[in-house]
């Protein structure tokens, strides 16, 4: 899955940038109040991607 494509679905779904670190940006999602590390390679895992939506609350991308 693309990176931009994970933070497309991010946002749809009510999540914020909270802020950029040295390797990772944090979301937050804030009706849940959880933030979630997620990391600015261009490529990642989909099973990656799938577990950061549900550590956020949010449904899976398709």
């Amino acid at each position: 899955m693309k990176l931009r494509d994970l933070i497309k679905h991010l946002s749809q779904n009510g999540c914020v940038l909270v802020r950029e670190g040295g390797k990772c940006s944090v979301y937050s999602n804030p009706a849940t109040n959880i933030e979630v590390n997620v990391t600015r390679h261009p490529e990642m895992a989909d099973f990656a991607a799938r577990k950061i939506c549900k550590q956020l609350g949010i449904p899976p991308v398709q």
